[in-house]
Protein backbone atom coordinates (compact mmCIF):
# COMPACT_ATOMS: atom_id res chain seq x y z
CA UNK A 1 0.00 0.00 0.00
CA UNK A 2 1.25 3.48 -0.93
CA UNK A 3 -0.15 6.71 0.48
CA UNK A 4 0.42 9.81 -1.65
CA UNK A 5 -0.72 13.38 -1.46
CA UNK A 6 0.48 16.99 -1.06
CA UNK A 7 2.30 18.19 2.01
CA UNK A 8 0.01 18.62 5.01
CA UNK A 9 -2.78 16.44 3.62
CA UNK A 10 -2.54 13.95 6.52
CA UNK A 11 -0.43 11.12 5.05
CA UNK A 12 1.59 10.60 8.22
CA UNK A 13 -1.49 10.84 10.43
CA UNK A 14 -3.25 8.17 8.36
CA UNK A 15 -0.20 5.87 8.36
CA UNK A 16 0.97 6.24 11.97
CA UNK A 17 -2.02 7.47 13.99
CA UNK A 18 -4.66 5.34 12.25
CA UNK A 19 -3.39 2.26 10.40
CA UNK A 20 -0.36 1.53 12.58
CA UNK A 21 -2.15 2.39 15.83
CA UNK A 22 -5.10 0.10 15.08
CA UNK A 23 -2.91 -2.77 13.84
CA UNK A 24 -0.65 -2.59 16.90
CA UNK A 25 -3.64 -2.26 19.25
CA UNK A 26 -5.28 -5.38 17.85
CA UNK A 27 -2.04 -7.33 18.16
CA UNK A 28 -1.51 -6.31 21.79
CA UNK A 29 -5.11 -7.21 22.65
CA UNK A 30 -4.53 -10.74 21.34
CA UNK A 31 -1.77 -11.32 23.91
CA UNK A 32 -2.23 -12.60 27.43
CA UNK A 33 -2.92 -10.30 30.36
CA UNK A 34 0.57 -10.98 31.72
CA UNK A 35 2.24 -9.95 28.44
CA UNK A 36 0.08 -6.87 28.00
CA UNK A 37 1.32 -5.35 31.24
CA UNK A 38 4.76 -4.91 29.68
CA UNK A 39 3.44 -3.32 26.47
CA UNK A 40 1.83 0.05 26.02
CA UNK A 41 -1.67 -0.22 24.57
CA UNK A 42 -2.30 2.53 22.03
CA UNK A 43 -5.55 4.46 21.94
CA UNK A 44 -8.22 3.40 19.46
CA UNK A 45 -8.11 5.69 16.41
CA UNK A 46 -11.18 7.69 15.40
CA UNK A 47 -12.45 5.39 12.64
CA UNK A 48 -15.65 3.42 12.16
CA UNK A 49 -14.09 0.13 10.98
CA UNK A 50 -10.92 -1.27 9.38
CA UNK A 51 -11.00 -4.75 7.77
CA UNK A 52 -8.14 -7.10 6.93
CA UNK A 53 -5.60 -5.31 9.11
CA UNK A 54 -2.56 -7.30 10.30
CA UNK A 55 0.02 -6.40 13.00
CA UNK A 56 2.06 -3.44 11.76
CA UNK A 57 5.62 -2.20 12.20
CA UNK A 58 6.30 1.53 12.31
CA UNK A 59 9.51 3.00 10.90
CA UNK A 60 9.87 6.69 11.67
CA UNK A 61 11.78 8.98 9.37
CA UNK A 62 14.86 10.25 11.12
CA UNK A 63 18.47 11.11 10.43
CA UNK A 64 20.54 7.94 10.34
CA UNK A 65 24.05 7.75 11.70
CA UNK A 66 27.03 7.39 9.40
CA UNK A 67 28.24 4.21 11.08
CA UNK A 68 29.46 1.86 8.32
CA UNK A 69 27.78 -1.05 10.14
CA UNK A 70 24.36 0.64 10.16
CA UNK A 71 21.65 -0.99 8.05
CA UNK A 72 17.89 -0.68 7.73
CA UNK A 73 17.60 -3.47 10.29
CA UNK A 74 19.81 -1.80 12.90
CA UNK A 75 18.28 1.67 12.45
CA UNK A 76 14.72 0.32 12.80
CA UNK A 77 15.76 -2.03 15.66
CA UNK A 78 14.25 -5.03 13.82
CA UNK A 79 17.73 -6.51 13.50
CA UNK A 80 17.77 -7.94 17.04
CA UNK A 81 14.48 -9.76 16.47
CA UNK A 82 15.69 -11.18 13.16
CA UNK A 83 18.87 -12.53 14.75
CA UNK A 84 16.82 -14.27 17.42
CA UNK A 85 14.43 -15.66 14.80
CA UNK A 86 17.23 -17.03 12.60
CA UNK A 87 18.96 -18.62 15.60
CA UNK A 88 15.79 -20.43 16.72
CA UNK A 89 14.22 -21.56 13.43
CA UNK A 90 17.29 -21.70 11.16
CA UNK A 91 18.56 -25.01 9.77
CA UNK A 92 22.36 -25.12 9.33
CA UNK A 93 23.83 -26.73 6.23
CA UNK A 94 27.30 -28.06 5.55
CA UNK A 95 29.52 -25.43 3.87
CA UNK A 96 31.15 -28.16 1.75
CA UNK A 97 28.39 -30.46 0.48
CA UNK A 98 25.36 -28.31 1.30
CA UNK A 99 23.56 -31.10 3.17
CA UNK A 100 21.51 -30.44 6.28
CA UNK A 101 23.69 -30.74 9.38
CA UNK A 102 22.48 -33.18 12.01
CA UNK A 103 23.44 -33.85 15.58
CA UNK A 104 26.53 -35.90 16.37
CA UNK A 105 26.40 -38.72 18.91
CA UNK A 106 29.17 -39.74 21.29
CA UNK A 107 29.78 -42.97 19.36
CA UNK A 108 30.26 -41.00 16.12
CA UNK A 109 32.80 -38.71 17.79
CA UNK A 110 34.61 -41.78 19.17
CA UNK A 111 34.81 -43.28 15.66
CA UNK A 112 36.27 -40.04 14.26
CA UNK A 113 38.90 -39.79 17.00
CA UNK A 114 39.71 -43.51 16.64
CA UNK A 115 40.36 -42.93 12.94
CA UNK A 116 43.15 -40.44 13.65
CA UNK A 117 46.76 -41.51 12.97
CA UNK A 118 48.14 -43.96 15.49
CA UNK A 119 50.44 -42.43 18.10
CA UNK A 120 48.91 -38.96 17.90
CA UNK A 121 48.72 -37.23 21.26
CA UNK A 122 45.40 -35.54 21.87
CA UNK A 123 43.82 -33.52 24.62
CA UNK A 124 40.07 -33.55 25.30
CA UNK A 125 38.84 -30.07 26.25
CA UNK A 126 35.47 -29.00 27.57
CA UNK A 127 34.69 -25.30 26.91
CA UNK A 128 33.18 -23.78 30.06
CA UNK A 129 33.43 -20.10 29.06
CA UNK A 130 33.64 -18.89 25.47
CA UNK A 131 34.57 -15.24 24.83
CA UNK A 132 32.91 -13.72 27.89
CA UNK A 133 34.06 -10.85 30.06
CA UNK A 134 34.69 -11.29 33.77
CA UNK A 135 37.14 -12.69 36.27
CA UNK A 136 35.21 -16.03 36.37
CA UNK A 137 36.34 -16.94 39.87
CA UNK A 138 33.25 -19.11 40.42
CA UNK A 139 34.13 -21.16 37.34
CA UNK A 140 37.57 -21.91 38.76
CA UNK A 141 36.00 -22.98 42.04
CA UNK A 142 33.54 -25.23 40.20
CA UNK A 143 36.32 -26.84 38.17
CA UNK A 144 38.28 -27.52 41.34
CA UNK A 145 35.25 -29.06 43.09
CA UNK A 146 34.60 -31.37 40.15
CA UNK A 147 38.08 -32.85 40.57
CA UNK A 148 39.71 -31.60 37.37
CA UNK A 149 43.44 -30.95 37.52
CA UNK A 150 44.21 -28.83 34.45
CA UNK A 151 42.49 -26.18 32.40
CA UNK A 152 43.31 -23.96 29.46
CA UNK A 153 42.67 -20.22 29.73
CA UNK A 154 42.98 -18.11 26.58
CA UNK A 155 45.14 -20.80 24.97
CA UNK A 156 47.52 -21.28 27.93
CA UNK A 157 47.55 -24.40 30.10
CA UNK A 158 47.37 -24.00 33.88
CA UNK A 159 47.24 -26.29 36.86
CA UNK A 160 44.15 -25.79 38.98
CA UNK A 161 46.37 -25.08 41.99
CA UNK A 162 48.08 -22.14 40.25
CA UNK A 163 46.75 -18.63 40.95
CA UNK A 164 44.89 -17.35 37.86
CA UNK A 165 43.93 -13.67 37.66
CA UNK A 166 41.84 -12.46 34.72
CA UNK A 167 41.03 -8.95 33.58
CA UNK A 168 37.25 -8.56 34.11
CA UNK A 169 37.03 -6.03 31.25
CA UNK A 170 38.38 -8.45 28.62
CA UNK A 171 36.84 -11.51 27.00
CA UNK A 172 38.20 -14.88 28.05
CA UNK A 173 37.88 -18.51 27.03
CA UNK A 174 38.15 -21.18 29.72
CA UNK A 175 38.41 -24.87 28.78
CA UNK A 176 38.74 -27.80 31.16
CA UNK A 177 41.26 -30.50 30.30
CA UNK A 178 39.13 -33.62 30.76
CA UNK A 179 41.68 -36.18 29.57
CA UNK A 180 44.96 -36.61 27.71
CA UNK A 181 45.27 -39.64 25.44
CA UNK A 182 47.42 -41.22 22.78
CA UNK A 183 45.49 -42.54 19.79
CA UNK A 184 46.33 -46.21 19.99
CA UNK A 185 44.21 -49.37 19.69
CA UNK A 186 40.94 -47.41 19.67
CA UNK A 187 39.31 -49.32 16.83
CA UNK A 188 36.41 -51.70 17.47
CA UNK A 189 37.38 -55.31 18.03
CA UNK A 190 35.09 -58.25 17.36
CA UNK A 191 35.32 -61.81 18.61
CA UNK A 192 33.92 -64.70 16.55
CA UNK A 193 32.43 -67.56 18.51
CA UNK A 194 32.40 -71.22 17.45
CA UNK A 195 28.79 -70.84 16.46
CA UNK A 196 29.84 -68.19 13.94
CA UNK A 197 28.27 -65.36 15.87
CA UNK A 198 30.38 -62.19 16.11
CA UNK A 199 30.36 -60.12 19.28
CA UNK A 200 32.17 -56.91 20.09
CA UNK A 201 35.19 -57.33 22.34
CA UNK A 202 35.60 -54.88 25.19
CA UNK A 203 38.25 -52.23 24.56
CA UNK A 204 39.28 -50.40 27.71
CA UNK A 205 41.03 -47.59 25.81
CA UNK A 206 37.95 -46.99 23.67
CA UNK A 207 35.72 -47.07 26.74
CA UNK A 208 37.97 -44.51 28.44
CA UNK A 209 37.71 -42.24 25.37
CA UNK A 210 33.92 -42.53 25.34
CA UNK A 211 33.67 -41.74 29.06
CA UNK A 212 35.94 -38.71 28.67
CA UNK A 213 33.93 -37.41 25.72
CA UNK A 214 30.65 -37.79 27.63
CA UNK A 215 32.14 -35.85 30.55
CA UNK A 216 33.44 -33.13 28.24
CA UNK A 217 30.09 -32.82 26.47
CA UNK A 218 28.31 -32.59 29.81
CA UNK A 219 30.39 -29.70 31.14
CA UNK A 220 30.81 -28.04 27.73
CA UNK A 221 27.11 -27.74 26.99
CA UNK A 222 27.24 -30.33 24.20
CA UNK A 223 30.52 -29.10 22.70
CA UNK A 224 33.93 -30.76 22.99
CA UNK A 225 37.31 -29.82 21.53
CA UNK A 226 40.02 -32.27 20.50
CA UNK A 227 43.43 -30.58 20.68
CA UNK A 228 46.30 -32.10 18.72
CA UNK A 229 49.21 -31.75 21.14
CA UNK A 230 51.76 -32.29 18.35
CA UNK A 231 50.56 -29.61 15.92
CA UNK A 232 48.62 -27.42 18.42
CA UNK A 233 45.55 -27.56 16.17
CA UNK A 234 42.07 -28.20 17.47
CA UNK A 235 38.85 -29.62 16.09
CA UNK A 236 35.40 -28.83 17.45
CA UNK A 237 32.78 -31.55 17.83
CA UNK A 238 29.20 -30.95 18.81
CA UNK A 239 26.39 -33.28 19.71
CA UNK A 240 24.07 -30.64 18.31
CA UNK A 241 25.15 -30.03 14.68
CA UNK A 242 27.52 -32.10 12.52
CA UNK A 243 27.79 -33.25 8.89
CA UNK A 244 28.04 -37.03 8.66
CA UNK A 245 29.33 -36.92 5.08
CA UNK A 246 32.16 -34.39 5.42
CA UNK A 247 32.80 -34.79 9.16
CA UNK A 248 32.43 -31.04 9.75
CA UNK A 249 31.13 -29.87 13.12
CA UNK A 250 29.88 -26.39 13.93
CA UNK A 251 28.86 -24.87 17.27
CA UNK A 252 25.24 -24.31 18.14
CA UNK A 253 23.60 -21.43 16.31
CA UNK A 254 23.28 -18.37 18.52
CA UNK A 255 21.97 -14.84 17.86
CA UNK A 256 25.53 -13.51 17.92
CA UNK A 257 26.30 -15.75 14.91
CA UNK A 258 24.25 -13.32 12.80
CA UNK A 259 25.77 -10.15 14.24
CA UNK A 260 28.39 -8.33 12.17
CA UNK A 261 29.33 -6.44 15.35
CA UNK A 262 30.44 -9.68 17.01
CA UNK A 263 33.60 -11.61 16.03
CA UNK A 264 31.44 -14.78 15.99
CA UNK A 265 29.28 -13.47 13.14
CA UNK A 266 31.41 -10.85 11.44
CA UNK A 267 33.40 -11.60 8.30
CA UNK A 268 36.98 -12.44 9.35
CA UNK A 269 38.36 -10.39 6.44
CA UNK A 270 36.38 -7.15 6.61
CA UNK A 271 35.25 -7.45 10.29
CA UNK A 272 31.66 -6.65 9.33
CA UNK A 273 32.42 -3.41 7.48
CA UNK A 274 31.83 -4.81 3.99
CA UNK A 275 35.16 -3.44 2.72
CA UNK A 276 38.76 -4.44 3.24
CA UNK A 277 41.59 -1.92 3.32
CA UNK A 278 44.78 -3.10 1.65
CA UNK A 279 47.98 -1.39 0.54
CA UNK A 280 49.03 -1.63 -3.10
CA UNK A 281 52.84 -1.52 -3.11
CA UNK A 282 52.91 -0.56 -6.80
CA UNK A 283 50.92 2.61 -6.07
CA UNK A 284 52.92 3.53 -2.97
CA UNK A 285 56.36 3.00 -4.53
CA UNK A 286 56.05 2.81 -8.32
CA UNK A 287 59.78 3.34 -8.96
CA UNK A 288 62.01 1.47 -6.47
CA UNK A 289 65.16 2.91 -8.06
CA UNK A 290 64.50 6.35 -6.61
CA UNK A 291 65.62 7.37 -3.15
CA UNK A 292 63.25 8.67 -0.49
CA UNK A 293 64.50 12.21 -1.08
CA UNK A 294 63.81 11.81 -4.81
CA UNK A 295 60.21 10.80 -4.10
CA UNK A 296 60.34 6.99 -4.17
CA UNK A 297 57.43 6.77 -1.69
CA UNK A 298 54.57 8.82 -3.10
CA UNK A 299 52.86 9.71 0.25
CA UNK A 300 56.16 11.18 1.41
CA UNK A 301 57.24 12.61 -1.93
CA UNK A 302 55.89 16.14 -1.51
CA UNK A 303 57.27 16.62 1.99
CA UNK A 304 60.60 14.95 1.11
CA UNK A 305 61.15 17.17 -1.92
CA UNK A 306 60.10 20.28 0.03
CA UNK A 307 62.49 19.45 2.88
CA UNK A 308 65.30 18.72 0.44
CA UNK A 309 64.84 22.12 -1.19
CA UNK A 310 64.67 24.06 2.08
CA UNK A 311 67.91 25.95 2.71
CA UNK A 312 69.56 25.32 6.01
CA UNK A 313 69.62 28.23 8.42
Amino acid sequence: MVITGPSGSGKSSLAFDTIYAEGQRRYVESLSTYARQFLQLMEKPDVDSIDGLSPAISIDQKTASRNPRSTVGTVTEIYDYLRLLFAKVGHPHCPKCGKLINRQSVSQIVDIVAGMPQGKRIMILSPMIRDRKGSHEKIFEKVKKEGFVRLRVDGHLYNITEPITLDPNKKHTIEVVVDRLVVKNLQKKSLTLKSGQSIEEKNEDRSRLADSLETALKFGGGIVKILDADTDTEEVFSEHFACDHCGISIPEIQPRSFSFNSPHGACPDCHGLGAKLKINPDLVMPNPRLTIAEGAIIPWATSAIRLAGTPSS
